[in-house]
């Protein structure tokens, strides 16, 4: 009965925080501060919601609005699953290989210092301005803070667990399939949100630094918006965004840390 209160207790308070806010929003926009620039600066909430509307209804330039939604989703899914699949094996060669492990936890020490947005120009110089470039952003948002977390759970596993793995014959890779990996879950889903926020945010910064006509994004959208003096619409892409991201996090990392973490006991 406590447990359902202190939710309901929850769920309120953020209602009545986020509702505070929209009334103080609203009565900013109506007193025009900003003078002649107050509709710029505030756009009325009435008119960020027609603009989210009129967003999909007629996106912008003959491109409809879920084509940029359906650009970045693409490109940002691509770059996560580069990024985790090269952070999993590199992290296991590491557990494999002691003298790998000091020369890739150097690696991922250095690079994970490193801006993405920094690294522009030189993944441009490189790859060229097309879509992959967008793509081996995302992987190095990805790969160092993935790889990071799976290292750290590898080396938390309790030397019992690894003694036991190799008393019933395990090692090598089976070693790290029956042990390493079953252990360190919770690690494994703290670094997906961890890479999954900072894929997304790489990826929309990227999209709006350098917009890519044959494959535009969210990104590109906002800055099409800005140019345009369209604040409104700006405004409602941005809780697009925010809705999207709210969909990653509630609706798939949080079952999948439910179903394993959570279950197996491994975190309150």
């Amino acid at each position: 009965m406590n447990v359902t209160r202190e939710k309901i207790h929850n769920v309120v308070s953020q209602i009545v925080f986020y509702a505070i806010l929209l009334v103080i929003w609203e009565l900013t926009a109506k007193a025009h501060i900003f003078g002649e620039n107050s509709e710029l600066i505030f756009p009325p909430l009435e008119n960020i919601g027609r603009a989210f509307i009129d967003n999909f209804r007629y996106g912008y330039a003959n491109t409809s609005f879920w084509i940029y939604i359906f650009n970045s989703l693409k490109l940002l899914l691509l770059g996560l699953i580069s990024g985790i699949g090269l952070a999993v094996l590199f992290s296991s060669f590491a557990i494999v290989s002691r003298t790998f492990y000091y020369i890739y936890n150097s690696v991922v020490s250095v690079c994970d210092l490193l801006p993405g947005i920094a690294l522009l120009p030189v993944i441009i110089v490189i790859f060229g301005i097309n879509p992959s470039v967008i793509v081996v952003l995302v992987i190095h948002a990805v790969i160092w803070p993935m790889s990071r977390n799976i290292l750290d759970g590898f080396y938390a596993v309790p030397k019992i667990y690894v003694e036991a793995g190799r008393n019933i014959g395990l090692k090598g890779f089976s070693l790290l399939l029956g042990v390493y990996i079953p252990a360190s879950v919770s690690f494994i889903i703290s670094g997906l949100k961890v890479s999954w926020a900072r894929a997304w945010r790489g990826l929309i910064s990227a999209e709006m630094i350098f917009g890519i006509a044959s494959c535009p994004g969210i990104g590109l959208f906002i800055n099409q918006m800005r140019t345009n003096m369209r604040n409104a619409e700006m405004y409602a892409t941005l809780i697009v965004i925010i809705i999207i991201g709210l969909i990653v996090q509630y609706g798939i990392l949080s079952p999948i840390e439910k179903c394993t973490v959570k279950r197996w006991g491994l975190s309150k």
